[in-house]
């Protein structure tokens, strides 16, 4: 006896396939990986961001002022994007000369603060310059201040 080979569907072989359902699961388990990757690397680009923030300091602003050679009391201010550029635009310093001994010994103080709301101390300094060619100060007899 002779039998016949069925062929088509639904007939031998089973095919096997993904459904639905599994497809939809490994999709998920895929943007699950994918997101939290992205996450990774975004916290990581702003950690190099934070790198990047320029480090802020009055003894700048006091290198600048060592290289005169007179000394007005008095204070002043400005940008100190004026003295290292425009990474750091943002941020202002102040000094303020008073003369602490009378023989042309002056005390500067100097303060760098944010622009950001409140605006915080950033940097805080004080040192002593002596400049004999300096004009007299307040306790040098000098009736007037500068």
């Amino acid at each position: 006896m002779k039998t016949k080979l069925k062929t088509g569907p639904g007939c031998g072989r089973r095919r096997s396939a993904f459904t639905l359902l599994e497809v939809m699961i490994a999709i998920g388990i895929f943007f699950m990986a994918v997101f939290s990757i992205l996450g990774l690397v975004s916290g990581s680009l702003e950690n190099a961001r934070r790198l990047q923030r320029p480090m802020v300091d009055a003894g700048v602003v006091a290198g600048v002022l060592s290289q005169t050679n007179i000394l007005v009391e008095g204070s002043s201010s400005g940008d100190l994007s004026d003295f290292l550029g425009k990474t750091y635009r943002g941020y202002t310093w102040t000094y303020a000369i008073q003369e602490v001994g009378s023989n042309k010994l002056f005390q500067v103080d100097f303060v760098v603060q944010s622009d950001a709301p409140g605006r915080p101390v950033v940097s805080k300094l004080s040192a002593l310059y002596y400049r004999p060619q300096s004009p007299a100060g307040s306790l040098d007899g000098a009736t007037t201040r500068r």
